[in-house]
């Protein structure tokens, strides 16, 4: 080994314990003038050697070149999300199922088990492959199986080891978060340029994150905290030893956890924390608990979306009270109106809130919502904001009742009324419209309450329609065309590109290159994404369509009796009704579609433009479950409803969203619903999750 080659190497130790103690233990003795100096006379020597310059240098950590974009990548390990608790019996319940699972696989229950505490920082999830201890990849969780390379990235946090302490092999998970100092720093500098300031840390987080420019990444100075080892080489017995190992190999971790062994002490780390989530530099929604011992862990294993040795214990969601300055109706691709509320702007969860959804004409009357009414904010999850309750007592008379409107909002074509069958049986009156005066884009009057649900738009050359059909139809369980998101569909339209579906097919890189938001090389992506999109299966194809009442289910039954496009075509109310699962009001709303001359037109159109519609298979008679019909309702364990649809298609049977006489079947998770009530008062087959698993078997 050279001299030069001793002396780069010192350089790179000095360096990364200098970070190491200065971005992970916050060592106060360490300034910047240490680490940059050094730094400095590292960059010098690998000017003058750049043979010598290796990936696990500090010196790579901020890459020259921004990225066109970010690749996919599969994970080694799937990635999963938490079940969420809220309280003291959520709690409890969890403990009660997973002590059952080991009393059934142990013979009886554990007297040892414990549980570790820690809190869940509200950041962005990040998964970091490292090979003989050099980082070899960092991507987003995305949907768990495939995710974002966001690598060269990820490189630039400085709480992110490039190199390990060991060399050895391992998956890291962990959350990258942006504290709330930093923000304020950012949006100051933001403001000063003129630009849109982050609405918090979490959202500035995920932002920088997918920057193509690492240098900006750079400056952000966003942290990594680490909290597992989703797969590795080291023997470790229990998650408090995965933590220490965590510390131990170079990783940042947050050091607030706790080993526990009750319910009661979980909920007092949980109030402690509730009480002082705002001391840290990071957001904390909760706690997480993990069954301690990784014996246990291994036996409880996972169901479709989340591991049953965790969960978190979320802290309540935030709240908030506001005004309704006006309510407003959004028109869907079928045409269906929904009322929103448009909000004074309240601050909930470090998010201007300014936006309710009131999902339907009826909760509005549930709610006796009226404009200029105080109201009760919340953001469910944090995440989606729902109007809790009206405050009646802050009225002042001024408010104003809100009336169904009966025109379109978007083209002022007739609405019509479509009965919404309430659970409770509610009786809604036939709409009854009083004199009103115009109030945006609903009515609003100070008589009667107007009560009216399910209102469609007749249009169904409605703007506001044909765009959310040619978003459903560029969606992932349609044509699945990837880069062809809501705002880049609106754009296509306003610039007169795409006026329906077949127009997709005819897009040329020289139609988009001149537009705003594309350059050579994302106007070639799009054309590539749209001409791999042109093969596609008949359900596809079929649900792609947008037909009313058809979901994924009855396209694929459609798809299965007919074979082909053109039999559905030409098939008769009489035979679409003959369908199973297909009842006379979906066969009305199939067969007006297809009586319909500009919609036949269309699937020519598709056609002539190079589609090419796969017919499935004929299905195998001497299969396990050939013939028989299914329902789920509930949460499954072992897998993902989904998951369970596809092994039940596999095996040969068909699935249904309604429970009928005709069913055979009727698979129940938990929190059923009244399709198991149902299903029990026709004498079908119920069957739980057990059951189902050794009946497929």
């Amino acid at each position: 080994m050279t001299e030069i080659t001793k002396k780069i190497n010192r350089l790179r130790a000095q360096i990364d314990d200098l970070r190491y103690r200065y971005h992970v233990l916050n060592d106060p003795e360490v300034t910047d003038a240490m680490y940059d100096g050094l730094m400095a006379e590292l960059r010098k020597i690998e000017a003058e050697h750049p043979e010598l310059i290796t990936s696990d240098s500090p010196t790579q950590r901020v890459a020259g070149k921004p990225l066109d974009k970010f690749n996919k990548i599969k994970h080694s390990v799937p990635q999963w999300s938490f079940n969420d608790a809220f309280n003291e019996d959520d709690l409890k319940d969890w403990e009660e199922r997973i002590l059952k699972i080991l009393e059934r696989d142990l013979g009886e229950r554990p007297d040892d088990i414990s549980y570790v505490c820690e809190l869940k920082i509200d950041g962005l999830h990040m998964v970091l492959t490292y090979e003989n201890g050099i980082l070899k990849n960092a991507a987003t969780r995305g949907d768990g199986v495939i995710g974002e390379d966001v690598t060269q990235n990820v490189r630039t946090i400085q709480t992110v080891p490039l190199k390990l302490t060991k060399p050895v092999s391992l998956v890291a998970e962990g959350e990258v978060w942006l504290s709330a100092k930093t923000l304020a720093t950012i949006n100051k500098e933001r403001a000063g340029h003129n630009e849109p300031l982050f609405a918090n840390p979490r959202n500035a987080a995920a932002g920088t994150i997918r920057q193509l420019d690492s240098s900006i990444v750079s400056s952000r100075k966003l942290a990594l905290t680490a909290y597992d080892i989703s797969s590795a080489e080291e023997n470790i017995k229990t998650q408090a030893e995965e933590l220490e190992e965590l510390k131990k190999i170079g990783f940042k971790t947050d050091n607030n956890w706790r080993v526990v062994y009750s319910i009661s002490e979980i909920i007092k780390f949980w109030e402690e924390w509730r009480g002082k989530k705002d001391s840290q530099d990071f957001w904390i929604d909760g706690v997480v608990i993990k069954v301690n011992q990784k014996k246990y862990q291994e036996i409880l294993g996972f169901t479709g979306k989340a591991p049953r040795w965790a969960i978190a214990f979320k802290f309540a969601a935030e709240q908030g009270t506001t005004k309704i300055k006006d309510i407003y109706v959004q028109v869907g691709r079928t045409g269906a109106l929904t009322p929103v509320a448009l909000l004074e702007p309240v601050s909930l969860a470090g998010t201007t809130v300014t936006h309710a959804t009131l999902h339907n004409f009826a909760e509005i009357k549930r709610l006796d919502a009226r404009v200029g009414d105080t109201v009760v904010v919340e953001k469910s999850g944090d995440i989606i904001p729902k109007i809790i309750r009206v405050l009646e007592k802050m009225r002042t008379g001024e408010e104003k009742i809100f009336c169904a409107p009966q025109k379109c909002p978007i083209c002022g074509s007739n609405v019509a009324r479509q009965e919404i069958a309430d659970k409770k049986n509610l009786d809604f009156p036939r709409l009854s419209l009083p004199r009103v005066e115009s109030r945006g884009s609903g009515q609003v009057a100070r008589g009667k309450q107007t009560t009216s649900v399910g209102l469609f738009c007749l249009n169904r050359k409605c703007f506001a329609q044909e765009r959310e059909r040619l978003i459903h139809f560029v969606s992932k369980k349609a044509f699945n065309i990837d880069g062809l998101g809501e705002k880049i569909v609106e754009h296509l339209m306003n610039e007169g590109l795409v006026k329906n579906p077949a127009d997709f097919f005819t897009l040329s890189v020289g139609d988009l290159e001149p537009l705003e938001r594309f350059a050579e090389k994302s106007a070639d992506n799009l054309v590539s994404a749209i001409a791999a999109a042109k093969k596609v299966s008949l359900p596809r194809f079929i649900f792609g369509l947008g037909i009313r009442h058809v979901g994924e289910e009855t396209a694929i039954r459609l798809a299965e009796h007919f074979g082909t496009i053109k039999k559905i075509q030409a098939a008769a109310f009489e035979e679409l009704q003959s369908v199973a699962d297909i009842g006379p009001r979906v066969a009305e709303s199939i067969a007006e579609w297809f009586a319909d001359k500009s919609n036949i037109n269309l699937i020519d159109e598709l056609l002539d433009s190079g589609v090419k519609i796969e017919s499935p298979k004929p299905k195998a008679t001497n299969l396990p479950l050939a013939g028989k019909t299914f329902v789920i309702t509930g949460g499954l364990e072992t897998m993902t409803r989904d998951e369970a649809k596809a092994k039940i298609r596999s095996l040969g049977g068909t699935i249904s969203e309604s429970v009928s006489k005709k069913t055979d079947h009727v698979i129940v998770g938990s929190d059923p619903g009244s399709k198991a009530d149902k299903a029990e008062k026709l004498g079908v087959s119920i069957l739980n999750e057990e059951k189902f698993l050794n009946l497929r078997a």
